[in-house]
């Protein structure tokens, strides 16, 4: 492993590719903590520390804490990743952009671009929302009642708006630019980077419990115990695939022959990746979100019943996961598309006919490996709160942070070691390979 890493720095192209990566997101992260004119930043700390629970403190785990903060990287890479999801939504159901999703490497090229000015237009809208919501937000200090923006009117909205909507520009420009000269995929190790923002804080008040006596030598090995087993869990169902064998016919074209090799199909467990687990947490943090703007009666008694970790909760939470699984691998993944690219140029399942019959036998299958990729993400996403009431760990761990950091490590060290490989170097494993989300 030492020797791998002194591989790395042997080769100048992957050197500075890496040294790229690292530079630009140092930039990331100090434009998260610049803080944006004209808000109160201590009284909107105050005040998330009440709102962790909601939409809010959702969106601030992904950006890193940024929101919380007040900063200019407040909306951080989301509003993009929101376009992207709509975009791949619409792709599925318009004719039009299908069409161009099929064209190749231009069509992709103006679906990303659809994707940027979806990204402005989500961001502006955002913002806008965003610079009204704080005006109206007052938060306790000490003693005292503090507004968060102490100067409100139509001059702070339009500042919020310019400031949060080019934030997120540069976000995005960022990430382009890790993903075409850096290494891995820059938008994912954005969110990455995000994810770790609490990591330190947690750290520092792992080793204060520890040293006040509140958690024993026991207690710290069966935490450290814990998380191996629940990270290493995570990585064989991240990577976890069914592989369902295919030939191709041999072909004579001219005066050559093709064809008449055999290969797989992987079918992932886990398709939809982290969104099953975003959208259902959207939805069920929608009630409490709803009760920081209403202090109606019956708002405050749903919030009650659905709080975190209770039987209610987890119970519509895991349904809304399982369901969002398959909703989403449905969107993703075309049985149809794949059967008849396979019989377009001789492919066939052995024992399957071609064309329906394959996208039949693929959709079978594909429906039942999704049902425990489905289960395990609930697993994973229930798993905190059962952590912090029932085993007494002093920090949130697991759900979509640890899913994030778990695949964008995986990706990010696969394209590594493609780079060693190429030049003949050893890679990270002395038997088989890394395996990303792909």
């Amino acid at each position: 492993m030492i020797r791998t890493f002194q591989n790395i720095f042997k080769i100048p192209e992957l050197r500075n590719r890496i040294l790229f990566t690292l530079g630009l997101l140092a930039v990331y992260r100090v434009g998260a903590h610049i803080p944006s004119a004209g808000i109160d930043a201590r009284a909107l700390g105050a005040y998330f520390e009440q709102a962790r629970m909601t939409v809010f403190g959702l969106y601030d785990v992904f950006v890193g804490g940024a929101l919380s903060r007040a900063t200019i990287f407040a909306l951080g890479i989301m509003p993009y990743i929101s376009a992207s999801i709509i975009m791949q939504l619409l792709t599925a159901v318009i004719p039009q952009l299908e069409k161009l999703h099929r064209e190749g490497e231009e069509g992709r090229r103006k679906i990303t671009q659809y994707t940027r000015y979806g990204t402005v237009f989500i961001a502006c809208i955002q913002s806008f929302g965003i610079s009204i919501w704080l005006e109206g937000l007052t938060a306790r200090v000490g003693d005292m009642i503090v507004p968060i923006v102490p100067h409100p009117g139509i001059g702070f909205r339009l500042l919020t708006m310019l400031t949060l909507v080019s934030g997120t520009i540069f976000v995005m420009w960022l990430g382009e630019r890790i993903t075409e000269k850096g290494i891995g995929n820059g938008i994912s190790l954005i969110i990455f980077v995000g994810c770790l923002d609490s990591v330190p804080r947690d750290l520092a008040n792992t080793l204060r419990l520890v040293r006040v006596g509140a958690l024993g030598p026991i207690t710290i090995v069966f935490v450290v115990a814990l998380m191996l087993a629940i990270t290493a869990a995570v990585v064989m169902m991240t990577q976890g695939q069914r592989k369902i064998p295919v030939q191709y016919a041999k072909r004579i074209i001219g005066r050559r022959m093709y064809g008449g090799h055999s290969t797989h199909l992987p079918l992932r467990i886990n398709t939809a990746g982290v969104i099953p687990i975003i959208f259902a947490q959207s939805i069920m943090m929608f009630p409490s979100t709803l009760a920081t703007f209403f202090k109606a009666g019956f708002i405050t008694q749903i919030t009650g019943y659905l709080q975190p970790g209770a039987w209610l909760y987890n119970s519509i939470y895991s349904v809304l996961i399982i369901f969002f699984a398959y909703f989403y691998t449905a969107i993703v993944f075309n049985p149809v598309d794949l059967a008849d690219n396979m019989k377009k140029y001789g492919g066939f399942i052995p024992g399957i006919r071609p064309g329906a019959k394959t996208a039949e036998y693929v959709d079978r299958i594909l429906t039942r490996i999704t049902l425990p990729g489905a289960v395990f993400l609930a697993f994973i996403a229930i798993l905190p709160w059962w952590l912090m009431n029932e085993a007494g760990i002093p920090f949130y761990f697991g759900g979509t942070t640890l899913l994030i950091i778990v695949g964008v490590a995986l990706d990010t060290v696969q394209q590594i070691e493609s780079h060693l490989l190429m030049r003949h170097y050893e890679g990270f494993l002395r038997k088989g390979r890394v395996k990303g989300r792909r």
